[in-house]
């Protein structure tokens, strides 16, 4: 599905969404994230699993420590797990949990109520 909105719009969307979650109108017990954070939890969340710290990196181009750090904080809160790869020890893999499909279920829907109202 393609929408048609001008840069300032973008802006404006992302600006609403921004100031939802610093306002605590967005998801239910929603940290600060850092875009890297977001990003990291949005790639586990909308792609395909399994997950792994690796894949993560190189789809994200950044480091393994950088995802390591993203995740560290997204598991503190419950919205990730990690675990060994019993096939391949080196691997860590990512695992999804309920609160952040949860979590990423009420953002989805808070993007669509902005959008929404941008477009009226």
């Amino acid at each position: 599905m393609s929408v048609a909105i001008t840069p300032q719009q973008a802006l404006n969307l992302l600006n609403a969404l921004a100031l939802d979650v610093v306002r605590d109108k967005g998801p239910q017990d929603h940290p600060d994230f850092t875009f890297r954070q977001l990003s990291v939890l949005l790639t586990i969340y909308l792609e395909k699993p399994p997950h792994t710290v690796r894949g993560i990196a190189a789809r994200l181009g950044v480091t393994k420590p950088v995802v390591t750090r993203a995740l560290d904080s997204l598991g503190a809160i419950d919205l990730v797990t990690r675990r060994r790869d019993e096939a391949d020890r080196r691997n860590v893999v990512v695992q999804r949990t309920v609160k952040g499909a949860l979590f990423v279920e009420q953002l989805g829907d808070l993007v669509v109520h902005r959008a929404r109202e941008l477009a009226s």
